[in-house]
């Protein structure tokens, strides 16, 4: 009967510490696919800001017209983006005709460009 006992209380107590550690490995695992995901956003924010900050220096600061190789890195950067919504508002942009639709395509981007931030 004592040695019944015994192992009843060493199976209890087995049971009892696969159940903690199974929750606690679940606790951890959550905790690591939320740490990723802000890890990925602020990466995507990161790269955002960057372009962000080399469109605002080579375009809106610009005193003259751009010149092909700072129009071919805004195009490599805004692809690298792999953001449908931006890539769409940059080729508007690029695309205007006049420069008052130009005018109104940066600002659709740069809203475009914040609000992809804030997300």
């Amino acid at each position: 009967m004592n040695r019944r006992v015994i192992l009843l209380i060493v199976f209890g107590a087995l049971l009892i510490g696969d159940v903690f550690f199974g929750l606690q490995y679940y606790l951890a695992s959550a905790e690591v696919r939320d740490l990723q995901t802000q890890a990925q956003k602020a990466e995507i924010n990161e790269r955002v800001l960057d372009f962000t900050a080399l469109f605002v220096d080579k375009v809106l600061r610009a005193n003259a017209a751009v010149d092909f190789d700072t129009r071919l890195s805004l195009e490599n950067a805004v692809r690298n983006l792999k953001d449908s919504e931006i890539l769409a508002e940059w080729n508007a942009f690029v695309k205007s005709d006049s420069e008052l639709e130009a005018q109104e395509n940066v600002k659709e981007l740069l809203l475009t460009l914040v609000s992809k931030i804030r997300k």
